[in-house]
């Protein structure tokens, strides 16, 4: 039997989930969508796809750090019903987020080749990814704006019009990319270019999408500019305060992440693919669990702003009870016919798809843990301002524990490429450790409305 607060607990969790989880389930699937098309032309070309989607996840790790940055005071403002609130976080999430992205785009508009040298020493595969990082560098700004006002929206509880926007910007993009990758229907053919023209444009719809919506419906996110500009200094410190770990999290746990892309890129293309792809089935699997722990914040955060702090704190013990059963049945599913499938969906060698089959199988095993990790510290951690601590949780075991195993063992050591791949979980295991334990300990409440307890 499934208990009253449980019920409590996931009904309003999973209505707010699931388009959170379609937004990303698409955005996920355009991923694959893409490699599989450009997949079609060769090793190459998926290696310079990779690795411009490498750069462009730095970049939204670092605009998602931001934006749930703004979602911990904009969801605890919510909970209050304070509307300025929310939109001054609004506000200072768009300065911090065109700052960052402009940075990222002048970046790889002008010194693309150096950047991608980083990931990788094949000379094809640079010159490639060059041309592609030039184009779709632009788009990094529309990506700015379409995040920073997609997270107050579901601050406030509209997960809706995210995922509309997104849903009809990947269309535009997989049409396009068929239209300009394969030169379709007298379109020019275009290939790795193609790809990155049709996805500037759909980056460029998603924002003017977003924005047009809002406005016209007039909602608490619909902030004229002089509401957007209405934050002080002592609010900008208070923001800083809290939303600079997030930032400093996403953003460091992304160049954690990248270093793995840089031992697969080193150690070959081979590798470097097996890995590209089976990271993006990956994601893929989890898409669903990251829209369950971005509501948890919400709504652990909507219950502390209100200062509903035993709710809140139930909804943490329901989550940790309930997570790990549905991961589990997750993992079995990507370990049974996923791991021996998707291999034979790409263009690829023997080699790449024979590592492709056992990084997935490897990464089914573990999912449960890596499920957990995200609950805790995106969903309850984060919904409850204690975004210091998490940052300590979440970069402290990747830097000190995964990054350094990764290197020893693939290049010092000279241990198969296998064993490297599971180097990446014993950061993981360190971090669900301590993320139960802080979890437990209650002091993970930061309430930023000036409520007291209910």
């Amino acid at each position: 039997m499934i208990s009253t607060a449980t019920r409590k607990t996931l009904r309003p969790m999973l209505r707010m989930a699931l388009p959170i989880a379609l937004q990303m389930l698409l955005q996920t699937l355009l991923n694959v969508v893409d490699t599989v098309m450009v997949g079609q032309l060769g090793e190459v070309e998926i290696g310079a796809i990779a690795l411009g989607n490498q750069v462009y996840f730095l970049v939204v790790l670092f605009l998602f750090g931001v934006g749930s940055g703004a979602a911990v005071f904009a969801s605890q403002y919510w909970g209050d019903r304070d509307v300025a609130g929310v939109r001054r976080s609004l506000g200072v999430s768009l300065v911090f987020g065109l700052a960052g992205s402009g940075a990222f785009a002048l970046m790889v508009i002008f010194a693309p080749r150096a950047l991608l040298s980083v990931f990788t020493t094949d000379v094809a595969v640079v010159r490639a990814g060059s041309g592609y990082l030039r184009v779709v560098g632009p788009s990094y700004v529309f990506t700015a704006i379409t995040i920073s006002y997609s997270a107050a929206l579901r601050s406030v509880g509209n997960t809706r019009l995210p995922m509309y926007a997104t849903a009809i910007s990947i269309g535009i993009n997989v049409v396009g990319n068929y239209l300009l990758i394969f030169g379709a229907l007298g379109f020019p053919r275009l290939g790795v270019t193609g790809a990155a023209v049709a996805t500037a444009s759909a980056r460029l719809v998603e924002m003017l999408i977003v924005l047009v919506v809002t406005y016209r419906g007039r909602g608490p996110a619909a902030a004229p500019w002089h509401d957007l500009r209405a934050w002080d200094r002592a609010f900008f410190g208070r923001f800083t305060a809290r939303a600079v770990p997030v930032v400093a999290n996403d953003l460091f746990w992304a160049l954690g992440f990248t270093m793995y892309t840089v031992v697969f890129g080193r150690l070959g293309t081979e590798y470097l693919a097996a890995y590209t792809i089976s990271d993006t089935i990956g994601r893929l699997t989890l898409v669903l669990f990251i829209g369950t722990a971005q509501a948890t914040q919400i709504l652990i955060g909507n219950d502390v702003g209100a200062g509903r702090l035993d709710e809140a704190r139930e909804k943490s013990r329901v989550l940790l009870r309930t997570i790990p059963v549905a991961s589990t049945f997750v993992g079995l599913i990507l370990l049974l016919p996923v791991a021996a499938l998707v291999p034979q969906l790409f263009n690829i060698s023997p080699t790449s798809r024979a590592l492709l089959a056992q990084f997935l199988r490897l990464f089914a095993l573990l999912v449960v843990v890596k499920v957990l990790n995200v609950h805790i510290i995106t969903g309850i951690l984060r919904g409850g301002a204690d975004t210091r601590v998490a940052l300590l949780i979440d970069v402290l075991p990747l830097w000190v524990v995964g990054v350094p195993l990764t290197f020893l063992l693939a290049f010092a050591i000279g241990v198969p490429p296998l064993f490297t791949y599971a180097a990446f979980f014993c950061e993981e295991l360190l971090r669900v450790a301590i993320g139960i334990g802080r979890v437990k300990s209650g002091a993970w409440i930061h309430v930023l409305t000036g409520h007291v307890a209910k």
